[in-house]
């Protein structure tokens, strides 16, 4: 019994552990978990509204709404390419507020854009929508790899991991918030109404970030992490005293691109994001027209049930696998993830939709975390911005890519208009199980080309 009692208390200890120790991180880092869950909620909330929003006070068709949603999402994963060095080049609080700021700008452009343009393609309200669109996706571009640059600053080894994890986590409650919160004022005040509150939730993220990630409490924040690291307090100074031809030269020496195993291990992860990219190509589709009754009924619950389970899991998984080894948690939360994909081959109910979605969630909160540890990682010294940018383009290639086949395997394996019975969706999902599989694959055989050298180059 003795023996069982201590398994209980090691097993607590190590799950309850690593959130007392980010609990006891800085002011600073807290201030940046709050501005980033509060963005989350701002941005995912805008982005779910965004093509009514250009039906009906724009006045542009169902494929023109269509392509500004896609303007702002794909715009973005550009912006971070360009953009992820701004946070190695000033600084991490100059950075969120400009980011924070350009994003305000363009949130009252779009919010007001109806109402001092003329509506229609090309009309003077859609170009104004789409520079305030431009404002946000400027802003974005900055901001969350200044975010996770900034986990790398502000944490320890006890600490990393848990701190990358529940900024995830943070982004995934975003998603799910606004379904709680816009209904009701949506109702009362229509979607304009909507986005004066994500203008006002703007305003108080830049508050957070200019009262509470102070001068004084991030320099604080960052001696503490670089002792904690037993390592000589990290600064700018490095940069801080080049000139512009001296930063210029310095990025290109060490831009990621020249990286061939950076560039490996973005690239492999392609196979196995296809599945984040599902989620609204695919899942939505299958799961109103391959089954009936309640799943068809209710879909958007199931298509919408990632987010929060993300939440939920992701710093619970982080307490229990802390302490493991970032790239190992990498080829196993990968296989994690694309299994399940092949429980759908099964073909359609409840039990094998639901087992897919709680497996795979799993394996996301497994890997993606740490993915953007490893990069963060083994980004040199005021590289971390950029690395941070660079690593989301393969995602905007996934999210192409993917589109470019997943309506053709529905049109063949999940038609419309068809009874469930005549349908072939087992095939379907057994090629996209086929397909993201090879992302652990991919790793695994990389291991030992990844693993070497890493520790001399993390610490060079």
């Amino acid at each position: 019994m003795s023996q069982e009692n201590n398994l209980l208390k090691n097993t607590l200890k190590e799950i309850t552990q690593p959130f007392k120790d980010l609990l006891h991180t800085s002011r600073a880092l807290f201030g940046l978990n709050l501005s980033y869950m509060l963005e989350g909620l701002t941005y995912f909330g805008i982005v779910g509204l965004l093509a009514i929003y250009f039906n009906e006070y724009i006045g542009l068709d169902d494929i023109r709404a269509g392509n500004m949603v896609g303007f702002l999402t794909a715009g973005i994963t550009l912006s971070m390419l360009f953009l992820g060095a701004t946070v190695d080049w000033i600084g991490l609080r100059k950075s969120l507020l400009i980011a924070l700021s350009a994003m305000l700008v363009g949130r009252i452009i779009l919010t007001v854009s109806p109402t001092v343009g003329e509506p229609g393609l090309w009309g003077s309200a859609h170009i104004l929508s789409m520079v305030g669109i431009l404002g946000i996706i400027i802003g974005y571009g900055i901001y969350q790899p200044a975010c996770y640059a900034g986990v790398k600053k502000l944490t320890d080894e006890k600490t990393a991991a848990m701190g990358y994890a529940m900024l995830y986590a943070l982004m995934n409650l975003g998603g799910f918030l606004p379904g709680l919160i816009s209904p009701p004022v949506r109702k009362a005040y229509g979607i304009l109404g909507v986005f004066w509150v994500y203008v006002a939730l703007t305003v108080v993220g830049i508050f957070i970030v200019y009262f509470v990630i102070t001068k004084n409490a991030y320099e604080k924040a960052v001696a503490e992490a670089s002792q904690n690291k037993n390592e000589e307090e990290e600064d700018d100074d490095e940069l801080k005293n080049m000139t512009f031809k001296e930063k210029v030269q310095f990025y290109i020496k060490n831009f990621p691109l020249r990286d061939f195993r950076f560039l490996y291990f973005i690239f492999i992860l392609i196979p196995v994001q296809t599945l984040f990219a599902h989620n609204w190509l695919t899942l939505p589709l299958y799961t109103s027209r391959a089954f009936e009754g309640f799943v068809q009924d209710n879909f958007e619950f199931f298509v919408n049930l990632n987010p929060i389970l993300i939440f939920i899991l992701t710093p619970m998984v982080a307490a229990l696998t802390t302490k493991r080894n970032t790239y190992n948690m990498m080829i196993i939360g990968t296989f994690v993830m694309a299994f399940p994909t092949f429980i759908l081959a099964l073909g359609p109910n409840i039990n094998t939709l639901m087992a897919y979605l709680i497996i795979m969630t799993i394996g996301e909160a497994m890997w993606q975390p740490r993915f953007l540890q490893w990069v963060a990682e083994i980004a040199p010294k005021n590289m971390t911005g950029i690395y941070m940018g660079i690593g989301q383009f393969p995602w905007f290639l996934t999210k192409i890519v993917t589109s470019l086949y997943s309506g053709w395997f529905l049109m063949k394996y999940c038609p419309a208009d068809t009874p469930p019975s005549q349908m072939n969706t087992e095939t379907m999902w057994f090629v996209y199980g086929l397909i993201a599989i090879l992302s652990p694959l991919g790793l695994l055989l990389a291991k030992k080309w990844m693993m070497k050298g890493f520790k001399v180059k993390r610490e060079g």
